[in-house]
C-alpha cells in the first residue's frame, strides 16, 4: 500500500525539482543508487518496470526504503496496462508512470489515490490525461516530442498543466535551465545521471553530487 499520497507525491516532486529514473537487475545495486540520490536530495524516486522478475526486485526495494530512508518516495515507470499498475501498487508503489496514456491505467490508481503520470505526446493528449485526472503528465520522448519549446507553447493556452519532460534531459545546467525555464514542472533524469568509474561501475559519490547539483540548479532558477 502506498505511504504518500498523491498530492504530497505531486507537492514533493515540484519542491525537488528533479525524478530520478533507474532500472537494475541487481537489488544490492539498486539500494545504492536510490541512497545516493536521497544522499544528493533527491525525495522522489522512480524505478522502472524494464526486466524479468523487475517486480521483485522493486518488491525488496520498497522493503529497504521503508526502513532505511522512509522520506523516499518510491514509485514505478514503464507501466503499460492495468493489471501491471495493479501488481506493482499491491507492491508499496506510491505512484504510476507511463510512457503512454491508458485510461485503464488511470481507473486503477484512481481507485487507490495514486498518482498517475501517463506519457504525452500533444496538447489534446494532455487535455485528455487531465480529464482523467492527471495532475502532472509526463512528455515522452521529450527531445523528440518538441523540447523545452514545446511545453513552453502548452503553457500559453493551458497554464494550468504540470508537465515532467523525460528523455533527454541532462544533467548540466545549460539543460536543466532550457527546461525549467520554458515551464517543467519537474524533470525526469534518465541514463545521464548515474555516472560510472573507469570500471563500468556505478561511481555512488559522483552520483550524489550529480543530483545535488542539478537540485541546486533548479532552486536558483525558481
Amino acid at each position: 500500500m502506498a505511504r504518500f499520497n498523491r498530492i504530497e507525491v505531486a507537492l514533493m516532486a515540484k519542491q525537488t525539482g528533479i525524478v530520478p529514473v533507474f532500472y537494475h537487475e541487481d537489488i544490492d545495486v539498486c539500494k545504492k543508487i536510490v541512497k545516493a540520490c536521497f544522499d544528493g536530495g533527491a525525495r522522489v524516486f522512480e524505478f522502472t518496470n524494464r526486466g524479468d522478475f523487475a517486480h521483485e526486485v522493486f518488491a525488496e526495494l520498497v522493503k529497504y526504503v521503508v526502513k532505511e530512508i522512509p522520506e523516499m518516495i518510491l514509485g514505478i515507470g514503464s507501466i503499460l496496462d492495468p493489471a501491471t499498475a495493479s501488481l506493482y501498487i499491491q507492491n508499496g508503489a506510491n505512484f504510476i508512470v507511463a510512457p503512454i496514456l491508458n485510461p485503464e491505467v488511470a481507473k486503477v490508481c484512481n481507485r487507490r489515490k495514486i498518482v498517475w503520470i501517463p506519457g504525452c505526446g500533444s496538447v489534446s493528449e494532455i487535455s485528455y490525461a487531465e480529464e482523467l485526472g492527471a495532475e502532472i503528465v509526463k512528455i515522452f520522448p521529450a527531445t523528440q516530442v518538441g523540447g523545452p519549446e514545446f511545453i513552453k507553447a502548452v503553457k500559453g493556452p493551458m497554464p494550468w498543466s504540470n508537465i515532467m519532460p523525460t528523455g533527454g534531459v541532462i544533467p548540466t545546467k545549460e539543460s536543466i535551465s532550457e527546461w525549467i525555464s520554458a515551464g517543467a514542472y519537474c524533470l525526469g533524469l534518465g541514463s545521464q545521471l548515474f555516472v560510472k568509474n573507469e570500471n563500468g561501475e556505478y561511481d555512488y559519490g559522483k552520483i550524489t553530487e550529480a543530483v545535488a547539483h542539478s537540485i541546486q540548479i533548479i532552486k536558483e532558477l525558481t
